[in-house]
């Protein structure tokens, strides 16, 4: 154990235990490279910061906005040096940084919490007039909600034009999505939609959104209402409209009234799409009603309804769930013998039913598998993998899981850390509270902000394990946090 905590994956561990052997052997064919993307990422994550503008500036390549954008989106989890890669990148001598690129950084401060660096670099997109633009105020408006600060979001859109942008029928649209898909809808009914639908004209994608978010509730009354309405104002509600009430009544658990609603839009000659059929499919899957499900999945066929990749994904969760996993893989491998080609949700609802019962070997061998189908495993599938390891209290194979993410440039994110750190709380083992100790103190390192519990709980495993001294130095990180409690002082 303590071998593998030492090796956890961290900015400071990057050094090779064994040099390597020099050999000049021309039949030893040479390692494959990895994609310039995710060398630069690997590169990023292991120089300091001090030297990372000179060794940016040395690097042999050709710096594109394209480029930085997805070395950005690869240290998506690693926010202090994704911001670090962008502002060091930033005094390059050839290359200047593009619209994109600053939104990708925006929107990394914004998950930070980092409102500084955030409105800083919106000012200096206005100066360099590259932005800001609607694009990135919903990028700023998200991240706010997210941090639960909505009132703060609805101000942000009103000062649009401050900064140089102007509010418009998409922007109103945008804020009244983002509320919505938090589960705002009411706060976007009374401040926004109510008060201000008629400056923006609210068209057809204004009430999908407001209906949405109803349904997201489970208020599909209200979700009517909004219908209704658009009908008064001389909107026609689209196939768009019509899926998302459908989904609603599935999502509330009225069955009948979503399958009664499915018959009429038949009814009414309503062109009915391959989204109908998958919310229909999953919708009864998800019941437990999973011979409908399949009737309805054949049916569609018949009509002429081609089903996606995402049906296909729908109907095997649903076997996963509430059926048996071994169908579940037959329908699986019929997909791939009518060509359809699977994508990491395909192969990550397969995995968590895999694991779920119990077969972890066989979802171990379908995360291989997705290599063979391009599909590398993403950080869902890892922590699907590692979750269920934890659970069964296979601790030293979850961190071999965790240890790989690393080979396949694959950072882990919050969920991560607290279902290892969790774990570690299983045995009760002095050397499993240092290896949480160190989660801990990397998942900060990487940006993440660990809540009181977290640090409290980990404090209380090492005092309790004679690790007074590690304790210590975890306390002295939990202030500079901002998670001191309040009986603690240093």
């Amino acid at each position: 154990m303590l071998i593998l905590a030492n090796r956890l994956w961290s900015p400071r561990s990057t050094k090779p235990l064994l040099k390597p052997i020099s050999c000049n052997l021309t039949t030893i064919a040479s390692p494959p490279q990895p994609p310039p993307d995710a060398a630069i990422a690997d590169l990023v994550l292991k120089t300091d910061s001090q030297t990372l503008t000179r060794t940016l500036e040395k690097y042999p390549v050709e710096w594109t906005p394209d480029l930085v954008d997805r070395v950005l989106k690869i240290l998506w989890n690693h926010g202090p040096k994704a911001l670090q890669f962008f502002k060091s990148l930033d005094h390059h001598l050839t290359y200047a940084h593009a619209a994109s690129s600053f939104d990708h950084a925006v929107d990394i401060a914004g998950r930070l919490r980092d409102y500084k660096t955030l409105w800083t670099l919106v000012a200096r997109m206005r100066t360099r007039r590259l932005g800001p633009n609607p694009k990135t105020f919903s990028i700023i408006t998200e991240r706010y909600v997210a941090a639960g600060k909505p009132d703060r979001a609805i101000k942000i859109f009103f000062s649009m034009h401050e900064h140089g942008c102007v509010q418009e029928l998409n922007s109103f649209n945008t804020i009244l999505d983002v509320l919505c898909k938090s589960k705002r809808v009411e706060m976007a009914d009374n401040k926004l939609f109510r008060v201000f639908r008629g400056r923006f004209r609210a068209d057809t994608v204004s009430y999908n959104i407001m209906a949405n978010g109803w349904c997201l509730i489970k208020r599909t009354p209200k979700a009517l209402e909004v219908l209704k309405e658009m009908a008064k104002r001389g909107l026609n509600p689209t196939m768009t409209t019509y899926n998302i009430l459908l989904k609603g009544f599935f999502r509330a658990g009225q069955i009948k009234e979503a399958w009664g609603f499915f018959l009429q839009m038949k009814k009414r000659k309503c062109e009915i799409d391959v989204v109908t059929y998958t919310t229909v499919v999953h919708g009864f899957g998800i019941a437990g009603e999973v011979r409908k499900a399949r009737r309805v999945f054949d049916e569609m066929i018949g009509e002429g309804v081609l089903p996606s990749v995402a049906t296909y994904n729908a109907f095997i969760q649903v076997l996963c769930k509430k059926d048996n996993v071994d169908n579940a893989i037959s329908a699986f491998e019929e997909m791939l013998r009518k060509g359809y080609m699977p994508n990491s949700t395909t192969y990550n609802v397969l995995i968590r039913g895999l694991c779920h019962v119990g077969r972890m070997e066989k979802a171990m061998e379908f995360m291989e598998r997705m290599k063979d189908d391009e599909c590398e495993p993403n950080v869902q599938t890892y922590n699907v993998v590692i979750r269920y390891l934890c659970d069964a209290e296979e601790i030293e194979k979850s961190l071999n899981v965790f240890e790989k993410m690393r080979d396949v440039n694959c950072l882990p994110n919050l969920d991560t850390y607290n279902i290892l750190i969790s774990a570690m709380f299983v045995r009760k083992k002095s050397d499993d509270m240092l290896v949480a100790g160190k989660l801990l103190i990397e998942m900060v390192e990487r940006g993440f902000l660990p809540r009181k519990f977290t640090f409290n709980r980990v404090l209380d495993g090492l005092f309790l394990t004679g690790n007074q001294d590690f304790a210590k130095e975890i306390l002295r990180l939990q202030s500079r946090c901002g998670r001191l409690p309040r009986r603690l002082k240093l």
